[in-house]
């Protein structure tokens, strides 16, 4: 497998995670997203998206950092990052989705490149942009997190899950932009438990061979 990322990206981050979970080895090409190398033509032939990550697997290319995960655990089922339960499969896709569909999206590179390039915001209010939603949006999960009766030492329980792989990611980011985390005592623990497991800790964007 060959997995197309950037040390900084939570998405790859998440992809990441999921494959040392899984005990899978891989073959990093990096692309530099400041430098625009996701934007050349040989990468938008196999991403039309332009986007990080994507997997290759054999001749075939998989995008979208929760699809990988999902693919990565149907091939390679233990450990599994979803629980058997229909209902709380479910909720674990919500709040990974809560996170890498509803917080991140917004607060991705091109979109603050766009909002001081184009739309002419200051670097502070760029910054206030992104604070602004990560702190809204990490707030609706810490609430998720404090009333779910399944909470445990990770989102859902005693192991990792999907959700995890996206929360770690976001937390790094948010604390990157100084986001004020004070009120999400429950996402931080989390959070910080997993940046304490292998599998997590290999997946830090300055564990990476392409870490500036």
């Amino acid at each position: 497998m060959r997995l197309y990322g950037y040390f900084r990206s939570s998405a790859a981050y998440r992809v990441r995670i999921a494959l040392n979970l899984k005990g899978l080895d891989y073959d990093l090409v990096p692309l530099h997203l400041q430098k625009n190398e996701h934007l050349s033509a040989d990468y938008a032939r196999l991403n039309p998206q332009k986007l990080l990550p994507a997997l290759q697997v054999g001749d075939e290319i998989i995008t979208q950092s929760l699809a990988i995960v999902e693919y990565l655990d149907e091939m390679h089922p233990t450990p599994a990052l979803l629980p058997q339960a229909p209902l709380l499969r479910a909720q674990v896709r919500a709040m990974a989705l809560a996170i890498a569909c509803d917080i991140h999206p917004i607060n991705n590179l091109r979109v603050l490149r766009y909002l001081v390039h184009d739309m002419g915001l200051s670097e502070d209010k760029k910054n206030q942009w992104y604070r602004h939603w990560v702190e809204t949006g990490l707030a609706a999960v810490e609430q998720t997190l404090t009333n779910s009766p399944h909470t445990g030492a990770f989102c859902f329980g005693d192991t990792p899950s999907l959700a995890d792989i996206c929360l770690l990611p976001q937390v790094y980011n948010a604390r990157r932009f100084n986001s004020d985390l004070s009120g999400c005592p429950t996402v931080v623990r989390i959070a910080d438990h997993c940046a304490t497991l292998d599998a997590f800790a290999r997946a830090a964007p300055d564990k990476q061979p392409d870490a500036e």
